[in-house]
């Protein structure tokens, strides 16, 4: 009985090529190998399946019955096997599955929506489950429970995978007809009430009061609130001034933006995920179209 361990895929490999050709040289060009390789491959064959598998004859080597039973299941065996280990492809337009984004309420409007708006053209059979980045995204990535995270690099682990979308600034918002709106000072910022976004809604503190602090200034803070949007909601009905991420005002309507008094620090936004899903060729089409859109 022939032993399954004797025979691995490079000697069926060899066997496929040397009944295709009848000839040891062309099934060495077609395998890479020398000559003598090929030879070696044959013997080993012989020996495993117990059959000479072919004989010399006048216009090359010849198979026996043994081997032209073979044939046909190794022939499919082949292609099988190819097409086991080949890549997946994805084809966007016939897709139907479902990518789960975490992302901040931020990321949410400039990042996700405009991929939203981009899948019901591309790939309409793709559904998109979008949550809050929580503290153990991290673990959510590992488990597959989410497929990308949008976020900033100080929340992210080195151990995940990472790509740059943007570097994002902030703009002051202020209502139409806001007494400030013709001229924003130093002066006047910091003496307008402002709302800022904190995630919990419980912090009257931010980067802008980091950056006062430095040159001896505050501001009055009177309303904190964990959403962009109902932040420039408030912006609108108030003459409450707000800075928010630039991004956010594109196609705002009932703001009028200006320049912020002074210098503060920007941030940049990354897409994360878990290594496992490197290759994956959904995942990296998904993650290429985030980038795109982003830029």
């Amino acid at each position: 009985m022939t032993n399954i361990k004797n025979l691995d895929l490079n000697l069926l490999r060899g066997l496929h090529a040397l009944i295709e050709t009848r000839s040891v040289t062309r099934a060495a060009e077609r395998l890479g190998l020398s000559q003598p390789a090929v030879s070696g491959i044959l013997a080993r064959l012989r020996d495993a399946l117990g059959d000479p598998l072919f004989v010399r004859g006048q216009h090359g080597l010849m198979p026996t019955p043994r081997t032209l039973e073979l044939s046909g299941p190794l022939a499919r065996l082949l292609t099988e096997l190819e097409a086991l280990v080949k890549p997946t492809a994805f084809i966007p337009h016939e897709a139907q599955m479902t990518f789960r984004i975490a992302a901040t309420d931020y990321a949410q409007t400039a990042i996700v929506l405009p991929l939203l708006k981009a899948l019901r053209k591309a790939a309409p059979g793709i559904r998109l489950a979008v949550r809050p980045v929580g503290p153990h995204f991290a673990g959510e990535l590992a488990e597959g429970r989410i497929d990308v995270a949008c976020v900033t690099p100080d929340m992210a682990p080195d151990t995940l995978r990472a790509r740059t979308l943007f570097e994002e600034d902030y703009i002051c918002i202020l209502r139409p007809g806001h007494p400030a709106a013709d001229q924003l000072d130093l002066d006047r910022f910091c003496g307008l009430d402002h709302a800022i976004m904190s995630h919990d809604g419980t912090r009257f503190r931010g980067a802008t009061d980091v950056a006062l602090d430095r040159i001896g200034r505050s501001r009055k803070v009177i309303a904190t609130v964990p959403s962009f949007l109902v932040l420039m909601d408030i912006v609108r009905g108030s003459d409450t001034i707000a800075l928010v991420p630039r991004r956010l005002t594109a196609g705002a309507n009932g703001l009028v933006l200006r320049e912020p008094p002074i210098a503060l620090k920007g941030f940049t936004k990354i897409l994360t995920w878990h290594e496992r899903m490197q290759h994956d060729p959904a995942h990296i089409w998904l993650r290429d179209q985030l980038v795109r859109l982003a830029a």
